[in-house]
């Protein structure tokens, strides 16, 4: 009995990443920002999302080519250039300068790696009342 609980406190649980893309219905459909929306079947080989109540999506899952990092994005304020040197004659040692007419710097980290990208299509007549497809 100890054993199996030795065995269950080692394993560790492996989390993956799922791209859910849109790309194919995002032209044909106006989809709020906000839309509640139901994603189930992610253990099958066409997994489903339901947006609002009428707007039905069945997905495939395509395979990752090479590595695929997400990354996130976020303003990182103005550009801050800090004046240093060895020359005698800088007026402005230790002092910060903000560039007015530089864009703010955005700062961009990794999150993840993707294995699986899951696109997705309407459902057809077809799909809807095939009961494989829930």
């Amino acid at each position: 009995m100890e054993e199996i609980s030795e065995q269950i406190e080692n394993e560790v649980e492996e989390e993956e990443y799922v791209l859910l893309d849109l790309e194919a219905v995002y032209k044909q459909l106006h989809i709020p920002p906000n839309a509640p929306y139901v994603l189930s079947g992610l253990d099958t080989l066409n997994p489903v999302l339901i947006v609002g109540d009428n707007l039905k999506l069945i997905g495939t899952y395509e395979e990752t080519i090479g590595t695929c990092l997400i990354f996130s994005e976020k303003d990182g304020g103005p550009l801050v250039h800090e004046e240093t040197g060895p020359s005698d004659q800088n007026l402005f040692k230790g002092m910060c300068i903000v560039d007015p007419n530089q864009t703010s710097a955005k700062q961009v980290k990794p999150i993840t790696r993707l294995q699986k990208i899951l696109k997705f299509r309407l459902a057809s007549e077809v799909d809807i009342h095939d009961p494989a497809v829930k």
